[in-house]
């Protein structure tokens, strides 16, 4: 059975930041049945769900029998709300093996930023910069992490 390193081969951003969950890109619908073939229980989506795609990724996760959970994280719409719903999903898919994408993994970068503090121990530079190797490139998904995160431990 391939590792999840190794289903993340050609995948848009790909890392794995933790053991046991990956972050990326949008896969093709042939890197997902990698990602089944490696053992990956649960995919969680935060592209909205009217974002153009190339196949239903929806019943394709499904009928390779992996969970499917769908976040919208959209410019406009980066509150509270979202990234309680993300942190939700995240935390609720621990011990499993995990895919959390976007479509290039800027989005993914902004939205593990409180989880990496919150949950995981990390300072916030080191946040930051495991959101930065994921794909994180906008100074708004940024703020947005990190402020929840900050309001969340008080700092």
């Amino acid at each position: 059975m391939p590792s999840l390193a190794d289903a993340l081969t050609g995948v848009p951003n790909a890392s794995l930041p933790l053991p046991g969950l990956a972050a990326a890109g949008q896969p093709s619908a042939a890197q997902f049945e990698s990602f089944k073939a490696a053992g990956t229980e649960v995919v969680i989506d935060i592209r909205d769900a009217m974002e153009p795609r190339p196949f239903d990724e929806p019943a394709l996760v499904r009928k390779l029998g992996m969970d499917y959970v769908n976040i919208a994280v959209r410019q406009g719409a980066l509150d509270d709300g979202a990234m309680d719903a993300v942190l939700t999903a995240v935390r609720a898919a621990t011990g499993r093996p995990t895919l959390i994408h976007c479509a290039s993994a800027n989005r993914v970068g902004g939205a593990l930023i409180p989880y990496f503090i919150l949950d995981r121990g990390m300072s916030e530079d080191e946040a930051v910069n495991a959101a930065m190797r994921i794909g994180l490139r906008g100074a708004d998904l940024l703020e947005w992490g990190l402020d929840y995160a900050r309001r969340k431990t008080g700092g």
